[in-house]
């Protein structure tokens, strides 16, 4: 029995851009995209930023259509898999279906699993799934989150972190509560006194966050009883109508194709189909009589409805903030539950707030701890990092590039210093010549050095903190020769352990390929599904000579091309 596939399974695109129709079946391992400038090789991941969550604009619908759809079919962990069933979508074996509408007038639904879902809930579901890069995202090594965050992932320092976070967003809480007591002092006793008249308030009430929607679906449905019993009892009439008599003819039309199918397998099928289809038919009946024999008005439980909806009503006018209605009610419950700290805090007076600046002094001689932990593992990874990312630039023909993660560590004693990652500042220099100073990436990379950082960042982070699969858009810009040579060989270390999908314009990268697909425009400038194609070997070798020399018929062409393909196969052996 295989193995699963985690990865993009099948990319299916319409009237998005030069695409026509178009229907992309991906491999594990390396995925290469090739084809001539404009055939729409990069529309093929603006399918997929859509897909996961990416900002989309009717801008993107095909002249003279009405809509774009775009879809995607994931091999998915089972970790993944309950949060999606959760949210009410549904996984077939592993695979999930993740798809997007674009309308001409700019109106977008996404689908997770068959749900409804938003672009926040896919973009989180692709942090999961995906890691994309286009020339783009290199501006992200400039910035320290980036690259903080990158020194964590490859630290696998994610269960510290949590503790830390929750320990900071605790810390700062007591914190807000001592200032919020000091504030407070002078007027404590007209507080209280606001409190104990809001607290009482909300206690008659008890109210739940699901009671403006319970309530109004019940109220609905009792205000409804007549026209109800009037609908559900029509129907059941024409069910049980003298002169059609609905289940007695379809009982006799079972029958007759029970006693009929003995001779015909194809028959068979349809008449038990058609005999769950009746099953079903009288079991929806037998509900409908029992949903009627139920429904009966309730004026006592109406009237109780009514008055409770009143007096919620009453609560959001009088301790509501703000216009939106739900938004207010959720705010006044979180607002009761902790009326009683905050009811404790102000009439315990100055003994409450010596009490709780102890608890801040024990608080953040935990924090400290945790934080000064934090700080010495990314220390030590920082060094390992630094190291293994220059090894890999150079096996990018960079021998003498060096990249040096740096930490610095604020003062530990000022609580001012921290923040919810910790004490530090994470920062990575870089110098491409042999005693050259490192510098900010900005300020001394070119574009092809800075491609060629962000791979080698990939694939060391890739051995801590695997994703199921990676996605280079001109990854190899600004190189050529031996470097995208080299390129291609990190890409295809990266694909043993991850699927990887590369959009290139360099033969070079191309020939490392598990799979490789080429994309065409047809002579109307449109790509439909019959141009976009997983080529045979010697296609490969056709496509590989048009990257070199731009003349895919030349016999010197296709030479060098087969001399690549029998180089990369001999170095994967």
């Amino acid at each position: 029995m295989s193995e699963p596939f985690y990865g993009l399974e099948e990319l299916s695109i319409r009237n998005l851009g030069v695409i026509e129709s178009a229907h992309i079946p991906l491999s594990p391992g390396l995925n290469v995209l090739t084809g001539e400038t404009g055939a729409g090789k990069t529309m093929v991941l603006t399918a997929l930023s859509l897909i996961l969550g990416g900002k989309g604009d009717s801008e993107r619908v095909r002249t003279g259509e009405d809509r774009l759809m775009v879809a995607g079919l994931f091999g998915v962990k089972d970790s993944l898999t309950a949060a999606i069933e959760e949210d009410g979508g549904s996984v077939d074996g592993n695979s999930l279906l993740v798809s997007r509408t674009i309308t001409s007038d700019g109106k977008s639904r996404i689908s997770i699993g068959g749900a409804p879902s938003t672009n926040a809930k896919a973009a989180e579901l692709a942090n999961e799934l995906v890691e994309v890069h286009a020339q783009s995202s290199t501006q992200r090594l400039s910035k320290p989150a980036y690259v903080r965050t990158a020194l964590d992932r490859f630290a696998t320092i994610d269960n510290e972190l949590g503790l830390y976070e929750a320990k900071y967003l605790e810390f700062r809480k007591l914190q807000e509560r001592i200032v919020a007591l000091k504030r407070d002092e002078a007027t404590r006793e007209e507080e209280v006194s606001k409190l104990k008249e809001f607290s009482s308030a909300f206690n008659a009430i008890s109210p739940r966050i699901e009671d403006l929607q319970e309530i109004e679906s019940e109220l609905l449905r009792l205000e409804s009883v007549d026209e109800l019993q009037q609908a559900v009892s029509q129907a059941l009439n024409l069910l049980d109508n003298d002169e059609i008599v609905l289940a007695s003819i379809l009982a006799s039309s079972s029958r007759l194709l029970h006693q009929a199918s003995a001779k015909d397998a194809e028959l068979e099928a349809i008449a038990v189909k058609f005999a769950d289809e009746i099953f079903a038919l009288n079991d929806s009946v037998s509900a409908l009589q029992r949903y009627l024999a139920n429904l009966d008005a309730d004026p006592g439980k109406l009237d109780y409805l009514q008055n409770r909806k009143a007096a919620i009503n009453s609560l959001i006018k009088k301790y509501g903030v703000g216009s939106d209605r739900a938004a207010a009610f959720a705010e006044i419950i979180d607002r009761g539950n902790r009326i009683s700290d905050r009811l404790a805090d102000l009439e315990g007076g100055s003994a409450r707030i010596d009490e709780l600046t102890k608890q801040e002094f024990h608080d953040f001689l935990e924090l400290k701890k945790l934080a000064s932990g934090l700080s010495a593992k990314r220390q030590v990874a920082a060094a390992e990092i630094s190291k293994k990312i220059t090894e890999e630039l150079a096996a990018l023909s960079m021998p003498h590039a060096r990249v040096a993660f740096e930490v610095a560590t604020s003062d530990p004693d000022d609580s001012k210093n921290y923040s919810v990652s910790g004490i530090d500042e994470v920062s990575m220099g870089f110098a491409s010549h042999e005693g050259s100073a490192l510098l900010p990436l900005g300020k001394s990379a070119s574009g092809g050095e800075l491609s060629r950082v962000m791979l080698a960042i990939e694939v060391v982070l890739a051995s801590s903190a695997l994703l199921p699969t990676y996605v280079f858009d001109e990854v190899d810009a600004g190189v050529g020769g031996k470097a995208a040579m080299e390129v291609g060989r990190r890409l295809a270390k990266l694909a043993q352990v991850a699927q990887v999908i590369v959009v290139t314009h360099l033969a070079q990268v191309a020939v490392w390929a598990d799979s490789h697909l080429v994309v065409k425009k047809s002579e109307s400038g449109s790509v439909s599904n019959s141009d976009i194609m997983v080529l045979s070997a010697d296609e490969r070798k056709v496509e590989i000579a048009r990257m070199l020399s731009g003349q895919e018929s030349s016999q010197s062409a296709q030479e060098h091309a087969q001399e690549l393909l029998e180089l990369v196969a001999l170095a994967s052996k």
